[in-house]
């Protein structure tokens, strides 16, 4: 029972949230220089997207720049060589977009002005099978050992042992076990890794939990755009959109020379990989799926706000 002496006051609220501008969806204004990172995630379509971002340096007055070839790319580093790599990228001549296969940096954390962070995903499972794929076209060594000299191939058991028989025999190149963090392929099979950082404890545990949900939290607030190529349309019309000082007129460009950039870097030698198997993956890569899903949605949403504006 209500006393006399208290009174009901009702309040409307809006059936929906106001729609979230370009604007805000838009870290590109947080930057401190006109740098774009791409610190790219293996076999998602970055070098495709290179190679447009080369072709539009005359157009938009832009310069490119990336890392020297290495053997072996180190993804997760200490402090030093973080530091090593910001300050290269920093000191690049504005407007510039530097590639590098590493972990996101923090630029800030070492009072380096912050670029503009972008980057490419792909569906777990296709870019697991990819990369397995990929390291086993012999072409791949043919062009290591155009640079460096000393790279051996591998032994024929292991080039031709294909990823479904792989992943039935257990054999270890191919158990995606849960949590684990020394498993010799961290690069490669975490995606999250990419967003995450360069502490091996938070960022290195497999299919983890904390690990999908710092990924999540340093996209929303960091980077620009998390675009996929298996949906260019979107992805190109975001970056054009939000970045335009780098990607202004991308999209055209694209679909001028599509038959051109979509082989890119393709392999021809890949086998099929069983209903079964995938399923299996699906099982053990729950967490990265998600963080997918959630680039995608991210994007999807950037893309609508263009779309309403």
């Amino acid at each position: 029972m209500l006393s006399k002496n208290k009174i009901l006051i009702f309040v409307e609220f809006p059936q929906t949230l106001p729609a979230e501008t370009a604007d805000d969806l838009n870290n590109t204004k947080n930057a401190r220089m006109d740098i774009v990172f791409f610190n790219r995630v293996p076999k998602t379509g970055s070098q495709a997207l290179m190679q447009l971002v080369k072709e539009l340096t005359p157009i938009n007055k832009i310069q490119t720049a990336r890392d020297k070839a290495q053997k072996y790319e180190t993804v997760i580093m200490g402090p030093l060589h973080q530091i090593n790599v910001a300050e290269e990228v920093a000191e690049q001549k504005e407007p510039t977009f530097y590639s590098k296969h590493v972990a996101y940096i923090n630029f800030t954390r070492y009072e380096l002005p912050k670029p503009i962070y972008i980057n490419l995903v792909r569906d777990p499972i296709e870019r697991i099978i990819s990369w397995y794929n990929y390291v086993r076209a012999p072409w791949y060594y043919k062009q290591l050992q155009s640079i460096f000299k000393d790279v051996k191939i591998p032994e024929k058991e292991w080039m031709e042992l294909d990823f479904d028989t792989c992943v039935r025999q257990k054999n270890k190149l191919c158990v995606f076990e849960q949590g684990v963090i020394n498993d010799g392929s961290s690069d490669h099979r975490r995606q999250t890794l990419f967003f995450c950082g360069h502490n091996r404890a938070e960022c290195l545990p497999f299919n983890s939990r904390d690990v999908l949900q710092k990924a999540k939290t340093i996209v929303e607030e960091e980077y620009a755009v998390v675009g996929t190529w298996e949906e260019p349309n979107i992805t190109l019309s975001v970056l054009e959109h939000y970045v335009p000082m780098f990607f202004k007129g991308i999209t055209e460009v694209y679909y001028n020379k599509k038959e051109k950039f979509d082989k890119v870097n393709k392999n021809s030698l890949k086998k099929p990989v069983s209903d079964e198997v995938r399923e299996m993956l699906r099982r053990n890569l729950t967490n990265e799926i998600e963080f997918y899903e959630f680039c995608k949605q991210r994007l999807h949403k950037q893309y609508k706000a263009l779309r309403l504006n």
